[in-house]
């Protein structure tokens, strides 16, 4: 239970574990020129930052600190072991003339540069001063310690379908860390696009990295944007990435499809397709949405081919976990493939759903003895999985239950719950509107943790994650519009020690959010504003898929 006090310290977002007036009654800190930074061991990024960022916004220099200094940001790192702290874990105590800053960990102290930067007022997330002339930035005499409840604290970014360039990500990931989020799983390859460069396969962005044009909104729309569309990083585009991210302390973790969602793959090596079923050399990267029924060929080619590109992959990505799709593959070209169907007899599978099992294991496998855990959607527990397998449970609740009672690690995902390209209202102004309504408060009362399960099953719960699908986004706005503020909600769900949904004060959320949104404005974020989409947000005539009514609790 939180028992966090203090208006203050209510403005900050995700709510910290336990906050207040330092008891001892004194004042606050003044932040000016004669302010210095004092950098321990460890301490030396989360000192670089604040020069870059709060710096910035203030126009303060923050020098390390020296006798001249007239006050102190002290920056420590204190080992788990000593102070109980955790490794993603802060204590902050602000004084008169002294800001201590300690984490269990690195991370735990940049969590805490980001509390800190949210106590000096929104204009500390603007990137140049205001009015230059000020000097002088309060801080509340207050005192924090925190830590997260989850682990996994994570959302998707698909950039296959639309893609985002570098810059992008790194907006991206910046957001990420403001929030205290820790993953960024990555989509970076579909029907609609394939987006790493892979040395030995250049094909694959060559031709498989663009598509002729684009569906405009859902499937069914009538609508075409004619013109070509693409794009993809580079080796050298990835290696920043994770580099970046790494410095906020965000793991990055890329997906490569695997056997469905391969159809641009099969535009640029049309022998991964069923050739005996179909003229592969015809196809080409799909320029719409949906469920597309051009798989992988069960070959020992595919299987290699593969293979290639999941070395170069483990080279550019330090994640322990690497996600293989492993939903969505429709069975009917190995029904007709006398390819697939010898296959099936020769390994003694059960038909084609044993198949689809048969290529999650073997990348299972593969993955396992190169020291990387193989993670993919929930379709993946059908005909089991090796010990070292995660679960991310998108259909609902029920793949991730299973999976946690099997004892396999879980990230839930539910696409009824935080699938946040699905709309934030029942108006007729949402712009391109999908699945069913999920406001900011569903959002806030999302529980990642299934009561059904036991304290046991339950720690196999990593986190959770809000995933961004992009067939409608095809913007940095669009995306700005469906994510925030929802992923404020989110983040304090996956970071702050909440009650059951019923009993969360929203209420109280909306009052911190209020501030939270001149945040959002001096990051340059265009969210959803409260009242509804301004007018350059709708998007009049673009058909979307809405579906009525409250989600199924599946």
């Amino acid at each position: 239970m939180n028992d966090t006090e203090g208006t203050t310290a209510h403005h900050v977002i995700p709510l910290p574990r336990r906050a207040g007036a330092r008891t001892d009654g004194g004042a606050g800190c003044l932040l000016d020129e004669g302010t210095g930074i004092e950098a321990q061991a460890g301490a030396g990024f989360v000192a670089q930052w604040l020069r870059a960022t709060v710096g910035a916004a203030t126009g303060l220099p923050l020098p390390p600190h020296h006798a001249g200094c007239t006050s102190r940001i002290l920056l420590r790192v204190t080992p788990e072991t000593g102070r109980g702290l955790g490794p993603e874990g802060y204590r902050l105590v602000i004084g008169e003339g002294l800001v201590t800053l300690e984490g269990g960990g690195e991370a735990g102290l940049f969590w805490g540069a980001q509390t800190l930067r949210q106590l000096l007022g929104p204009d500390a997330f603007r990137r140049a001063p205001l009015a230059p002339d000020v000097r002088a930035w309060a801080l509340p005499a207050l005192r924090i310690e925190d830590a997260p409840r989850f682990g996994w604290r994570g959302t998707m970014l698909d950039v296959a379908r639309h893609f985002t360039p570098k810059d992008g990500v790194l907006r991206w990931i910046d957001l990420l860390a403001a929030h205290k989020l820790n993953v960024l799983h990555l989509h970076l390859t579909d029907d609609q696009g394939w987006r790493i460069e892979i040395a030995r396969h250049p094909e694959l962005t060559r031709t498989g990295g663009w598509r002729e044009r684009t569906k405009l909104g859902h499937r069914a729309s009538p609508l075409w944007d004619e013109r070509p569309y693409g794009g993809y990083y580079t080796q050298d585009d990835i290696r920043e990435i994770v580099a970046y991210a790494a410095q906020r302390h965000i793991s990055v973790v890329p997906e490569i499809d695997i056997p469905g969602h391969a159809q641009a793959a099969i535009a640029a090596y049309p022998e991964l397709g069923n050739t005996d079923v179909i003229d592969t050399t015809s196809l080409k990267v799909w320029d719409t949405w949906g469920v597309n029924p051009n798989v992988l060929a069960p070959t020992d080619n595919t299987l290699r081919f593969y293979e290639e590109v999941l070395e170069e992959v483990l080279e550019l990505f330090p994640s322990p976990f690497v996600h293989i799709g492993g939903d969505e593959c429709p069975k009917d070209q190995w029904k007709a493939s006398a390819t697939a169907q010898a296959r099936i007899a020769e390994l003694g599978l059960d038909g084609e759903d044993g198949l689809q099992s048969w290529f999650i294991r073997h990348f299972d496998r593969w993955l396992a003895d190169r020291g990387r855990r193989l993670i993919g959607w929930d379709e993946i527990l059908e005909g089991g999985l090796a010990e070292g397998a995660a679960v991310a449970s998108w259909r609902g609740y029920a793949g991730g239950i299973a999976a946690a009672r099997a004892g396999h690690d879980v990230v839930m995902c539910p696409e009824q719950q935080v699938y946040l390209d699905h709309r934030q209202h029942a108006g007729p102004d949402e712009p391109v509107p999908l699945g069913f309504v999920r406001t900011l408060e569903d959002v806030y009362r999302f529980e990642p943790l299934p009561p059904q399960l036991t304290d046991r099953e339950a720690a196999h719960v990593l986190g959770t994650q809000a995933n961004v699908w992009t067939e409608v986004l095809e913007s940095r706005q669009r995306i700005d519009y469906q994510v925030f503020p929802r992923l404020a909600a989110f983040a304090e769900v996956a970071w702050s020690q909440l009650p059951s949904p019923q009993d969360r004060d929203y209420q109280e959320f909306t009052r911190r959010m209020t501030v939270h949104y001149r945040r959002l404005d001096a990051l340059g974020v265009a969210y959803r504003p409260p009242t509804g989409p301004l007018p350059w947000q709708k998007r009049p005539g673009l058909l979307g898929r809405p579906i009525e009514g409250a989600p199924p609790n599946v």
